[in-house]
């Protein structure tokens, strides 16, 4: 994406309008493949992943309505605060959702079948994720958002979790190693869980930027 001159709030502003929409639409997409086909593969990590894509909907709307009300100054600063919450629940509903079925799956030795679809995926969000992300930050720099730079950081973990997902899913696959696929949602849980305590604390990458 070209350059824009930071002093071009509106413009700026119209920029992370047009990524929300790209967020809410692709992993509204993405949601239902992964969920599909983690239903029909007994796979809790491409079911969480699935969650996930759920949880950036989620966020994605929030921020939208946040960029489409920055008129006001003053209003501005609530907004932020109340979008940064909801992001922070997000990401903490997040941790719960995948940690509860990561231990179930591995307490009760559910195997997965093979995914291709799940696979394919995780290979196509790892292309998208990182250049979303960095547009998102690039904005948030800009404009001095804490919450779109919460965002932003939710689809790094998105990026993160697309990694994982593969890892865990090729392991099955070619080795039949059931416990990847649980093991490896396990493993961004106190990392998710601690973004969103951050988050609801008003503490971000981008919480020192000016507003």
């Amino acid at each position: 994406m070209g350059s824009v001159a930071v002093t071009d709030r509106p413009a700026l502003l119209n920029r992370g309008r047009r990524l929300e929409y790209f967020t809410v639409f692709y992993n509204s997409v993405e949601g239902l493949v992964g969920v599909a086909a983690g239903l029909l593969a007994g796979s809790i990590a491409l079911v969480g992943f699935g969650f996930d894509s759920a949880i950036e909907v989620t966020s994605g709307a929030t921020l939208l309505w946040r960029l489409h009300q920055d008129g006001d100054p003053a209003r501005r600063e609530r907004m932020e605060r109340m979008t940064l919450r909801i992001v922070g629940l997000c990401f903490l509903a997040l941790a719960v959702y995948v940690g509860y079925d990561s231990i179930l799956s591995l307490v009760r030795k559910v195997a997965p079948e093979r995914s291709v679809v799940g696979i394919g995926l995780a290979v196509v969000s790892l292309a998208v994720m990182p250049w979303l992300a960095r547009a998102k930050r690039m904005v948030a720099r800009a404009i001095g958002s804490a919450a779109l730079s919460a965002d932003a950081r939710q689809t790094d973990f998105c990026t993160y979790l697309s990694a994982v997902l593969l890892g865990g899913l090729l392991l099955n696959a070619v080795l039949g190693w059931w416990w990847a696929d649980p093991i490896s949602a396990l493993i961004m849980v106190p990392i998710i869980a601690r973004e969103g305590v951050l988050a609801l604390r008003g503490k971000t990458c981008c919480s020192d930027c000016g507003h």
